[in-house]
């Protein structure tokens, strides 16, 4: 098979028509993806990763254009293409794995259907035929009881099983180039790399090419032979993964590097400066949540000191959030004991747990749901203070001012409404509505989960400054270790309800007692960067 390229961008630019005229997205765009290798795109979001794509495999949206610049697909240039050549490239060529499994599933049609929509499209067997080769692509990716998964609809798999359902509609018509638009960012750790994995094998087994978009420069280490870091449209770095991951040239790419939690896990634990003897502000005994014969909490128990960060730690399912829920006073458990400052949670009434927002604030995991679209930031933010403290105007502006001083967002946002800000001045818009109360104790649900690394570090900074200049408490709730191990001082992790480890993070980190725990730790990207094995591209 000949090694030359499969995907060959020179040169590219890209801008789309606005009501404002055109603006610039892709500008001087270069790469190739050879078979058997992985080419990674790295960026924020905005950086011109997904269009670059998109232009790889003709899917710009109508208000977009190539100005410059080849994409050549097997050696032809893909301008040459009409829409009935596009349908005869996509799939059968190339194959795409898009970001989100929730969204890229029609939720009402079966997922053999979705699986089998290329065959069908393309003529490919009879429909008997088609049902064997869907369930022996099922089968290939990993799914259990690929029979029965065939018959069933999205709604019913979980989001690993849904993203190995995308993995097998993409091989299904044997393409050559595979092309994955962020195909792990929504899955918890342990499944991203289960996934990353398979593709591995893939890629392997079938001498695939892989152009893999990511915003995780710990992901394109581990994966990766060549690496493309983008910036604003621009390439700012490339080469094989060993040369920009070790000598970066590139201050983005160092900047990158320095804000990735996983790339710096080893050495990031140990300086949290907490007193010993601080007083405990939380004391969760033998709490457990169930649901009728469900039990989604079971007999959990830890405490959390004063000025301390603690971390509730697992995969999706694990009880992670419906615990934090209870500590926030939102429901109430089926049994066991939540205390703070030695006042009892669990038997509040409903005036006392009212109360209780003064104390106790959830940041929620997704900026973009979780402020009101229609009210001004200074509404969203001083929002608590009318509610629960009966501020006056003058005084709620005054002190809003104040918070978004407090959260490093200039006084005009308060004009501004959601959709004119960024995912990181969203989440710290929310933060300030939790701190506007001085409250004793903060319950972070996934609160950086959502956001690209670059913002992530600058959101757990302002948390660790807030902490420190205030004194307050934080329950984190995570899916990521390497996050936990550089926020916490003392963690939780939980599986399927139960709490499986429990102690200092260093202690946990260094002495996992715990299969989960180890999985989880084993699952944090960047560990060939870590471990000094990197791809050289030879």
């Amino acid at each position: 098979m000949s090694d030359s390229p499969l995907l060959d961008i020179e040169d590219l630019v890209v801008s789309y028509d606005t009501s404002h005229g055109p603006v610039a997205a892709v500008n001087g765009v270069s790469l190739q993806v050879r078979p058997g290798e992985i080419t990674a795109i790295v960026g924020e979001s905005g950086s011109g990763k997904s269009t670059t794509a998109q232009a790889a495999i003709g899917l710009l949206p109508g208000n977009a254009r190539i100005d410059a610049g080849a994409v050549r697909l097997h050696g032809t240039p893909v301008s040459e293409f009409n829409e009935r050549a596009w349908r005869g490239v996509r799939g059968t060529r190339v194959g795409l794995i898009p970001q989100d499994p929730n969204n890229s599933l029609n939720p009402v049609r079966t997922i053999g259907a979705s699986v089998g929509e290329g065959l069908a499209i393309h003529g490919r067997g009879s429909a008997a035929a088609r049902r064997e080769r869907v369930i022996e692509l099922l089968t290939q990716v990993g799914i259990d009881h690929p029979e029965k998964r065939h018959d069933q609809y999205p709604h019913e798999l979980s989001g690993g099983m849904k993203q190995r359902a995308l993995i097998a509609a993409a091989l299904a018509l044997e393409p050559e180039l595979i092309i994955a638009d962020e195909p792990t960012s929504a899955l918890d750790v342990t499944v991203q790399k289960v996934i990353l994995d398979l593709l591995d094998d893939m890629r392997r087994e079938h001498h695939l090419g892989i152009l893999l978009i990511t915003h995780d420069l710990a992901v394109a280490g581990d994966r990766a032979d060549h690496i493309v870091v983008m910036e604003r449209g621009e390439v700012r770095e490339s080469g094989v993964a060993a040369s920009v991951l070790t000598d970066p040239r590139a201050p983005y790419t160092r900047q990158l590097l320095a804000d990735a939690p996983s790339l710096a896990t080893a050495t990031a634990v140990g300086d949290r400066r907490r007193a010993p003897d601080a007083p405990v502000l939380l004391d969760v005994e033998s709490v457990t949540q169930r649901y009728g014969d469900f039990t989604a909490v079971d007999d959990v128990s830890f405490t959390v000191a004063r000025g301390s960060t603690h971390a509730i730690v697992g995969e999706s399912g694990s009880g992670k959030t419906t615990l934090g829920r209870s500590i926030a006073a939102f429901h109430q458990p089926t049994e066991g004991s939540i205390r703070l400052d030695g006042r009892e949670i669990t038997t509040a009434t409903h005036r006392q747990r009212r109360a209780l927002r003064r104390d106790v604030q959830l940041v929620y995991q997704n900026p973009y749901s979780s402020l009101n679209p229609r009210q001004t930031i200074g509404d969203i933010i001083a929002e608590p203070l009318r509610n629960l403290s009966g501020a006056s105007r003058r005084e709620a502006t005054r002190q809003v001012d104040s918070y978004l001083d407090l959260v490093a967002l200039d006084r005009g946002t308060a004009q501004r409404r959601p959709a004119e800000l960024s995912g990181g001045q969203r989440q710290r818009v929310a933060i300030a509505r939790a701190l506007i109360l001085e409250p004793e104790l903060v319950v972070l649900d996934e609160a950086v989960s959502a956001l690209d690394v670059t913002v992530q570090a600058q959101i757990l900074r302002l948390l660790e400054d807030l902490q420190a200049e205030l004194g307050l408490t934080y329950v984190f709730i995570s899916h990521d270790l390497a996050v936990v191990r550089q926020i916490s001082d003392t963690v939780s992790v939980l599986s399927r309800g139960r709490q499986v480890e429990y102690g200092p993070t260093a202690a946990v980190f260094d002495h996992p007692t715990s299969d989960v725990t180890r999985t989880l730790i084993d699952a944090i990207p960047g560990g060939n960067y870590r471990g000094g094995v990197l791809n050289l591209g030879l």
